[in-house]
């Protein structure tokens, strides 16, 4: 008796479900992946041991962020603590002068927000020498 050999279907392989899950993919990655750029501020960063000699006085523009997220522009109180009011006091402190030291002193409880937004509002202005208070650890 004579059995037939079973036939085998050749072997093929289905690259559609691939594909699909590679364009899945490709299509994550182009809608996840942020193509803008933010704007950044060069800073100077204040070393604690250093002991360089201060600028003069008059030409220091300084802010100071209090602990509840209180502007002083040179000692003088900012009457509202949004970004437009502390515009406007650094504009009216700065006299048009961008190219002098900026000096923002931070109480260490202050919330972040604040201090970013006197940075964002420096560099909205034009400030370039923007620097911040550090206390030496030797001082406690």
């Amino acid at each position: 008796m004579r059995f037939r050999r079973p036939t085998q279907d050749p072997l093929e392989i289905n690259l559609t479900p691939l594909i699909d899950c590679l364009l899945f993919l490709l299509i994550f990655f182009m809608l996840s992946t942020s193509f803008t750029r933010s704007g950044r501020l060069h800073l100077t960063l204040p070393r604690a041991h250093d002991q360089s000699a201060a600028p003069a006085p008059s030409a220091l523009l300084t802010v100071t962020v209090t602990r509840e997220g209180h502007y002083a522009v040179n000692g003088q109180d900012v009457s509202a603590s949004d970004e437009a009011s502390l515009q406007a006091a650094l504009a009216a402190a700065s006299g048009g002068r961008h190219d002098q030291d900026f000096l923002i002193e931070a109480d260490g409880a202050s919330p972040h927000q604040s201090v970013v937004t006197v940075m964002d509002a420096a560099g909205r202005l034009g400030f370039v020498n923007i620097s911040i208070a550090t206390q030496d650890a030797h001082e406690h």
